[in-house]
C-alpha cells in the first residue's frame, strides 16, 4: 500500500474511481461501468461534467432526452448484461433528479444495478434558497434527493470529499451483490462536487471484480432433496435469477436428469427454448393453460430465482393449498416466502448441490407425459392465435409475424399495457436469454428507452443482431424521444407501434369488472369532443427514423424484412383492434379491487364472480 496521494475534486475522484473498476466475465475483463447517460444542468455540469470530459473514450456519456428514460435505458443495459455491468445516470439538482425516481423504482423492483450521480443543494447553505430547491421549514437537510431512499438499495449524500473513499466501494458492492442488487444513489451537493482533497493513489488502482456465489447451506439442501424425492407431481418454476446466475444449462440438465416439468415466470422467459420437451410454458396471469394446469396439480414446486409476484402466482391461486414449495434464491427475503422450505444461495450452486442428492429419483412417467400433452395443446392454441387472415389485426398476430422472421439471437423488449401478456403467452423462444418483458414495475415508456439501453449493450457483443421493441400507442406517446437517441447514436432499433386507440388493456379490465368504457380509449374519453389518430409514422420520421404504416400482418411481414435490412432505427405502425383478438386462454385469477356495492348490476355481478375464486387463494402464513 502506497502512501502517495493525488489532489482531485470530489467529482474527479468519482470518475477516476469508476474508470478503474473492471469485472471478469467468462474469462474476459470488461470495464465494470459501461459509461453513462446524462443530462447536464447547473447541478452537475460545472464539476461532474468537467471530470467526465476526460474519460470520453473509456466511460462514454450518452446524451439523454429525458432523465426517466435515461434510467430505463440503464435498466435495459443491465438486463442485457445479466446484472454483471451497469451504467450511471447523472442529472441536475431539482426536477432533473426527480425525474429519475420512476426509473429507480423500476430498477429496485427488478433488482437491477444502476448508479445515480445526482446534483444536490449547497452544503454550506450560503446561497439558500437556490433555484429548484424544495424547502422544508423544520428540516433544512431534507430535500428531493431523500425521496430516493425508498427506491434504492444504497443511498448516500456526500458532505465531504473524503466520504467517497467509503461510499463508492459500498455502492458498487451493493450493485454486484446477488442478494441485495439494485440501484445506488449518490447525492452530490454542488459545492462539494468541486471541493478538492488529497486522495490516496491506491484508491484508483485497477480493481477486477467477480460476482459472488453464495454456497447453499448443506442442511437446507438435504431437506430440499428429501422433500423433492417424495414428490409424485414435481414442477420447477424458473425465474430471472436462473439467467443472472448463469444456471440455464444446469437447470436444463437437472430437469432432464429427473424429467421434471419446467414452467417460466415473466422475468424467466427464455430460460428454455420453446421446443424443449420439458418447457411446459409461462405461468400465471399472463401464462399458458399448460403451465397453469400442471401448477394447480403439482405437489412439490421448486421455485428458482423468482420473487413470486402476483402475476406469477395468480395472486396465490395457481397452486393447490397443500402444495409444498422449495425456494432457491440468493436473497433470504425471497427464499422464505409463503411457507416454503428455503434454500438460500446461488442458483447454479444450489441446483448442482441438489442434483448430487437426487440419485435414484425419477418423476413418475404419467406426470411428465401429462405435462408434455398439455404443452402440445397450448402450442396448437398459440399457432392458431398468432395466425392471421380471419379476424381483426391483433397483438398476437404481430408477435407471430416477428417470431417467424427474426433471428434467434435478436432481443425482444416489451413493457406495460397489453403487450407483456401477449408476448409472454405467444412468443416462442428461439434462443436463451433473448426476451425482456419488463413486468416487475410494469412501467409504460420503458419499451423504447429500455430497448435503446439493451441495444447499446447488445452491440458490444452481438453487433449483427437486432433489438426489437413492441410498444402500444399509449406507451409510445408517454415516452418516445429515445427514437431520436437511437438515431443520433447509431444504435438501431426495430420498433413496432401497435395502435389500439388508447389504453385498451385497461379498458378491457374496466369492462371485465362490469364497468363501462370510460377515459381509457380515446373514443371513450368524455373530455375529447372529436377523436383523431396520431400519425406515428410522420412523428418517428421527424426524429430521423425510417418509418412506415402497414394495414395488416401480411404487410407487416414485408415491412419487417425492410426493417431488418435497414441500417438505422425503423418504426413500423399497425392498427390493432381494441376489443377483439386478445389472447383469451392461459389466465389465472388475479386479485384486483372491485366495488363491493354498486348501482350498476354488471359491476355487482362482476364483483361476485371475482370473489368466487378467492377460496383457492393460499394464505401467506
Amino acid at each position: 500500500m502506497t502512501s502517495e496521494t493525488v489532489r482531485l475534486t470530489t467529482a474527479q475522484a468519482i470518475v477516476r474511481y469508476l474508470d478503474a473498476q473492471f469485472i471478469e466475465i467468462d474469462g474476459t475483463e470488461w470495464r465494470l461501468c459501461g459509461g453513462g447517460f446524462g443530462i447536464f444542468g447547473h447541478g452537475n455540469v460545472p464539476c461532474l461534467g468537467e471530470a467526465l470530459w476526460n474519460v470520453q473514450d473509456t466511460l462514454p456519456l450518452y446524451r439523454g432526452q429525458n432523465e426517466q428514460s435515461m434510467g430505463f435505458a440503464a435498466a435495459g443495459y443491465a438486463k442485457q448484461w445479466l446484472r454483471q455491468r451497469f451504467m450511471f445516470c447523472t442529472a441536475s439538482a431539482g426536477p432533473g433528479t426527480a425525474n429519475l425516481l420512476t426509473a429507480a423504482a423500476l430498477a429496485h423492483a427488478n433488482r437491477l444495478p444502476m448508479l445515480m450521480l445526482c446534483g444536490d443543494t449547497f452544503l454550506t447553505r450560503l446561497p439558500d434558497p437556490v433555484l429548484q430547491q424544495l424547502e422544508h421549514f423544520g428540516d433544512p437537510t431534507f430535500g428531493v434527493n431523500d425521496a430516493f431512499k425508498a427506491v434504492t438499495r444504497y443511498w448516500d449524500r456526500i458532505t465531504h470529499p473524503a466520504q467517497v473513499i467509503q461510499s463508492l466501494p459500498a455502492a458498487i458492492n451493493t450493485m454486484l451483490d446477488p442478494a441485495d442488487c439494485g440501484p445506488a444513489f449518490i447525492g452530490l451537493p454542488q459545492d462539494v462536487q468541486g471541493w478538492a482533497y488529497d486522495y490516496p493513489t491506491a484508491m484508483f488502482e485497477k480493481k477486477v471484480h467477480r460476482i459472488r456465489r453464495i454456497s447453499p447451506d448443506a442442511a437446507e439442501i438435504e431437506d430440499a432433496a428429501a422433500l423433492l424425492k417424495s414428490a409424485k407431481r414435481p414442477m420447477i418454476i424458473a425465474g430471472g435469477g436462473v439467467q443472472y446466475s448463469g444456471a440455464v444449462a444446469d437447470l436444463t440438465a437437472f430437469a432432464d436428469a429427473h424429467q421434471i416439468p419446467v414452467v417460466e415466470t415473466i422475468a424467466g422467459r427464455a430460460n428454455m427454448v420453446a421446443t424443449h420437451d420439458l418447457n411446459i410454458g409461462p405461468l400465471g396471469v399472463t401464462g399458458s393453460n399448460s403451465a397453469n394446469t400442471i401448477a394447480e396439480q403439482a405437489d412439490v414446486i421448486v421455485a428458482i430465482g423468482t420473487r413470486l409476484q402476483d402475476f406469477t402466482t395468480g395472486s396465490w391461486t395457481a397452486f393447490a393449498h397443500d402444495a409444498q414449495f422449495i425456494n432457491i434464491n440468493a436473497a433470504r427475503h425471497d427464499a422464505a416466502k409463503h411457507r416454503s422450505l428455503p434454500v438460500v444461495g446461488d442458483a447454479k450452486q444450489a441446483i448442482n448441490a441438489l442434483a448430487a442428492k437426487m440419485d435414484g429419483y425419477a418423476t413418475p412417467h404419467d406426470w411428465t407425459s401429462q405435462a408434455r400433452a398439455e404443452r402440445a395443446k397450448w402450442d396448437a392454441y398459440v399457432a392458431d392465435n398468432v395466425s392471421y387472415g380471419n379476424g381483426p389485426n391483433s397483438y398476437a398476430q404481430a408477435i407471430g409475424v416477428v417470431n417467424d422472421l427474426c433471428d434467434p439471437r435478436d432481443r425482444v423488449v416489451a413493457a406495460a399495457g397489453g403487450l407483456p401478456a401477449e408476448v409472454t403467452a405467444n412468443w416462442r423462444t428461439l434462443d436463451i436469454g433473448t426476451v425482456d418483458v419488463e413486468f416487475g414495475f410494469s412501467c409504460m415508456g420503458y419499451e423504447i428507452a429500455g430497448g435503446w439501453g439493451a441495444r447499446i449493450a447488445q452491440a458490444q457483443r452481438e453487433a449483427d443482431k437486432d433489438t426489437i421493441v413492441f410498444t402500444g400507442d399509449g406507451s409510445y406517446l408517454l415516452m418516445n424521444s429515445d427514437i431520436y437517441s437511437s438515431v443520433l447514436t447509431q444504435k438501431k432499433l426495430i420498433i413496432l407501434v401497435l395502435d389500439n386507440g388508447g389504453f385498451a388493456v385497461i379498458n378491457k379490465l374496466q369492462n371485465n369488472t362490469g364497468n363501462e368504457s370510460f377515459n381509457n380509449l380515446i373514443a371513450d374519453a368524455p373530455t375529447i369532443p372529436e377523436a383523431f389518430g396520431v400519425d406515428f409514422e410522420a412523428h418517428a420520421t421527424a426524429m430521423g427514423a425510417a418509418a412506415e404504416t402497414v394495414a395488416n400482418p401480411a404487410e407487416l411481414a414485408a415491412a419487417f424484412g425492410r426493417a431488418k435490412a435497414s441500417d438505422k432505427t425503423y418504426v413500423i405502425v399497425m392498427q390493432v383492434d381494441p376489443y377483439e383478438g386478445w389472447t383469451t386462454e392461459g389466465h389465472t385469477w388475479w386479485e384486483v379491487g372491485t366495488p363491493a356495492i354498486s348501482d350498476n348490476d354488471k359491476v355487482t355481478a362482476a364483483h361476485a364472480d371475482w370473489e368466487s375464486t378467492r377460496p383457492k387463494q393460499r394464505k401467506g402464513v
